[in-house]
């Protein structure tokens, strides 16, 4: 890369003017504003002490030595003590020719360490929402940008299949169902159980309010509504195997699983494995007794095991309860263990909601203070909660988001949207649909992922379809315009003549943007954020489209200019459909 040929440079440079050993790794290279003239900034500041001049002059010294020294540098520019280094034209026009392949801008396969992704991990009461769809979202987007970054990567699911959300669902469908099956009522199975979910609520509050009027508190009222006992009874035969409970218990998670691998597909995401919390809540106990034996926890008068992390700046942790149960922290322990020895990654990312980061500080410590050698590499990938325009959502109330109900929301608004632009007639009706869906999920995914994971977030589903403005529409219909121009070019020469080019601004611009898209992907992957994706494709879109306003491209007169804007025109579309396809994101041909 030329930042790093520049850094090397600048490193010889200071050794010769200033006798001083700087490493090339230190130096600071930005990108020079769009106010300025030059394409990269080296800012003079933190080195005045060996300059022992003023910013301009020592910005000037090194400016003039770094030009004889270094022929890529055309010319450079003082701007107080920041040095705005210019590149020769000749260095974009040659990196446009260099052959590239379809995966231009990523690492080696399987170059880099392995790493697990766990996410989506959602609850059998319910379907998934909004908040599931940020979630999986951003897990699968994750694993795509850590596997163009050279990783091997495997991505599972954690589902919590049990305790007592589901004993909800499970005493309200067996108290007022009367045999409902998603067969019979046409609902989804996730939908179905989620509808269950919601009725129990409905009945244990009446409870609440009526054992209220009797006279007891709140608390009281919540721990003795029969709703709530019953629900409880459940977990308990449930956990002695009852075989009518597991039965029933059974047969509504398939429900659910039909329903959720329905929304999976439309999603676009999967996963590698599946793991149960059914069948890992009780893993971690052989931990806990090999804790026990190595000093790490401590038993209690009553017999529970707990950890204390006070000298950590947490507190006492309880990791088994006295009657020898287990608790969350149990079975993660266990679970962690147990992908370990499923995939032997040394790195572990978890993306799970910000309300567990108290959780995950106390996982990864306990498995440090065990000795596990994936302990430093259980990473909490946090991320803020997805709010509307008309407040928070709540399931057991019934007022989420439904993911289902989400996406034809955004498919039929997408819908709209492209039959006003009236550019798709004549089209099939199957083509249109498929059209509509890879709008619809570009423009969710897209407004979902440009956030950065740890911010909250405000979801405007009207907002998000615009086909202006820093949206997936936008960046699609870019990509669709390009790919009409190269369909009217036809077989175009791949090569021009690098002395009959005149490179304006915007043209050396979207060349560089498209230069630095290894480094971009590099830079995402290290932040295990996508939205460093979204704004670099966003910001190359802008670029081209500028592009597209100030020249011309097929008409173009000068055969090696018209060559070197169709092959600008090849690689932005290449690159945008790159990026999307790690956002998780579709582009049409056509739009």
């Amino acid at each position: 890369m030329i930042q790093e040929q520049i850094k090397s440079q600048l490193a010889h440079t200071l050794f010769q003017l200033y006798n001083q050993q700087i490493s090339a790794d230190t130096i600071a290279i930005e990108q020079t504003t769009s106010d300025f003239e030059g394409d990269f900034t080296f800012v003079v500041f933190p080195y005045l002490k060996i300059t022992r001049k003023n910013p301009e002059q020592s910005a000037n010294e090194i400016g003039a030595a770094l030009q004889t020294n270094f022929p890529l540098i055309a010319s450079y520019q003082v701007i107080k003590g920041f040095l705005n280094l210019t590149i020769q034209p000749s260095y974009w026009l040659q990196f446009l020719l260099e052959p590239k392949s379809a995966t231009y801008g990523f690492a080696d396969a399987k170059s880099k360490e392995p790493v697990l992704v766990e996410y989506s991990s959602p609850n059998t009461n319910k379907p998934l929402h909004l908040g599931h769809i940020r979630n999986n979202l951003l897990g699968y987007s994750v694993a795509e940008i850590l596997k163009a970054n050279g990783h091997e990567v495997f991505t599972c699911n954690l589902v919590n299949d049990r305790g007592i959300h589901i004993c909800k669902s499970m005493y309200a469908w067996m108290q007022f169902g009367n045999g409902e099956t998603p067969e019979s009522s046409g609902l989804k199975g996730d939908h179905l159980v989620g509808k269950y979910y919601v009725e129990f609520d409905k009945h244990f509050k009446k409870e609440v309010a009526e054992l209220r009027l009797s006279g007891l508190s709140e608390e009281e009222a919540a721990k003795q509504a029969p709703a709530m006992l019953a629900a409880q009874d459940l977990l308990v035969k449930w956990e002695a195997n009852d075989p009518e409970v597991v039965g029933v218990w059974k047969m509504m998670n398939d429900w659910v699983y039909a329903g959720f691998d329905a929304t999976y597909k439309k999603l676009g995401v999967q996963f590698d494995k599946y793991y149960y919390e059914s069948n890992t809540y009780l893993l971690g106990k052989e931990i806990v007794q090999e804790g026990l034996e190595k000093g790490v926890f401590f038993t209690k008068e009553n017999g529970s095991v707990w950890i204390d992390l006070t000298a950590d700046g947490l507190d006492q942790k309880l990791v088994l309860r006295g009657d020898g149960t287990s608790v969350y922290i149990t079975q993660d322990l266990g679970t962690a263990e147990l992908k370990f020895g499923d995939f032997n990654c040394n790195r572990s990312i978890y993306v799970v909601g910000n309300e567990q980061e108290y959780h995950f500080k106390v996982l990864q410590l306990i498995a440090q203070k065990l000795g596990k050698s994936y302990a430093s590499g259980i990473y909490h990938l946090s991320y803020g909660m997805v709010e509307l325009p008309h407040g928070k959502m709540k399931s057991r109330e019934g007022t989420v988001v439904d993911a289902d109900d989400l996406i034809a929301e955004m498919e039929l608004t997408a819908a709209e949207t492209t039959k006003a632009l009236g550019k798709m007639e004549g089209e099939s009706e199957e083509t249109l649909q498929q059209l509509y869906h890879t709008i619809g999920m570009g423009a969710l995914k897209y407004y979902l992922l440009k956030v950065d994971p740890k911010k909250k977030m405000m979801f405007n589903p009207e907002e998000s379809i615009d086909f202006q403005g820093n949206t997936g529409p936008f960046i699609q219909y870019t990509h669709a315009r390009i790919r009409s121009i190269l369909r009217n070019a036809g077989n175009f020469e791949q090569h021009f003549d690098t002395h009959q080019i005149s490179l304006s601004k915007v043209e050396k611009d979207l060349l560089i943007k498209l230069y630095q898209y290894p480094s971009v992907i590099a830079e995402a992957a290290k932040d295990l954020s996508p939205g460093i994706i979204c704004n670099n494709v966003y910001e190359l879109a802008k670029l081209y489209s500028l592009f597209y306003h100030d020249h011309q491209i097929l008409k173009e007169e000068n055969k090696d200019q018209r060559a070197m804007r169709l092959m600008v025109c090849s690689l932005s579309a290449q690159v945008i459909k790159s990026s999307f396809a790690l956002l998780g994101i579709s582009v049409p041909e056509k739009m």
